[in-house]
């Protein structure tokens, strides 16, 4: 990580702070992180925890760095709201609604990059952040065209055309899971260790049981329960069983959009797009991960990119 920095990239998210320095070639110069994501802050405690993160890596001398911001910092509850742009969505025009939050540090220039919504009735939605890893993953495949799935904490599936969002969905997929087992009766039969063998056999059962009848997940869900009760289920199976219930069932009820042919792009962690991979290749769909830091990074670049163009 060497060369000089020349503008800073960001990614505000709910529990985490990233930051990078990024030099004249686009290479990263230097990186940071911090726990001050958006859901710790108050509104006025923003500034203070970006100059934090930012802290002997920014020259005192120099001329205000550009800061350009993607993630939850644009929120309603962020630093400033940035608002949605609207499906269809150029993400081209990420730039130019982005927004200037007042920075009482003069050597940080930051702008906030907006979302994405869709207001069709019956089908309303949005995204935040996302949107940046898709314009970065128009920069790595360069020519995608097809449906892009983002595995997390909220997945989102979304028909690309080159930089244009048509439409997307959002599906609460490992929200559900922290919640089930965490706060429900399912509690009780989900735990263990996560490389134990038995945990992977629950996760095929439970995958193949969602895929091919994702209408019945509220029912099949209590089978985590009645398995441990009467057929002595392990809690490792147990854990395994409702990860892979959920996935399935997110992509079997997706069917419409998984089934467009061609490679489908993952945006996400390793591990979790490797389980998605998984449900995808029982339903005869090829998929390719792409690291989200990866996509992240690519999508502020070409957003800066843009800036540079549109002046």
């Amino acid at each position: 990580m060497n060369g000089r920095t020349e503008w800073i990239a960001v990614d505000w998210g709910t529990s985490n702070l990233r930051v990078w320095g990024i030099d004249a070639a686009g290479a990263v110069t230097f990186a940071n992180s911090s726990d001050k994501g958006m859901g710790k802050l108050e509104r006025a405690a923003f500034p203070a925890a970006l100059t934090e993160v930012l802290a002997g890596h920014v020259e005192p001398g120099a001329d205000p760095y550009d800061v350009l911001i993607s993630g939850m910092a644009g929120a309603r509850q962020g630093w400033i709201e940035a608002p949605y742009i609207e499906a269809p969505a150029d993400l081209d025009a990420l730039l130019a609604s982005a927004v200037r939050p007042e920075m009482p540090d003069p050597h940080l220039t930051p702008r906030i990059l907006p979302g994405v919504c869709q207001r069709r009735e019956g089908a309303e939605d949005v995204m935040r952040g996302e949107e940046t890893q898709l314009l970065g993953l128009s920069a790595l495949l360069e020519g995608f065209s097809g449906t892009v799935v983002m595995p997390g904490t909220h997945s989102k599936w979304v028909e690309l055309d080159g930089r244009t969002v048509r439409r997307f969905a959002t599906a609460m997929t490992g929200e559900l899971f922290e919640v089930l087992k965490t706060h429900s009766v399912l509690r009780h039969s989900v735990g263990g260790d996560p490389a134990d063998p038995e945990r992977n056999e629950g996760f095929d059962a439970g995958l193949d049981t969602g895929l091919d009848r994702p209408e019945k997940l509220v029912s099949d869900l209590f089978r985590v329960r009645s398995g441990s009760l009467l057929s002595g289920r392990s809690q490792p199976w147990g854990a395994g069983y409702l990860s892979g219930l959920l996935i399935g069932a997110e992509i079997g009820g997706q069917r419409e959009l998984a089934s467009g042919g061609g490679e489908i792009p993952l945006i996400g962690s390793a591990a979790l797009s490797a389980l998605y991979a998984r449900g995808f290749r029982r339903i005869g769909v090829a998929t390719r991960v792409i690291d989200a830091t990866d996509a992240t990074l690519a999508g502020l670049k070409a957003a800066r990119s843009l800036s540079a163009i549109q002046g």
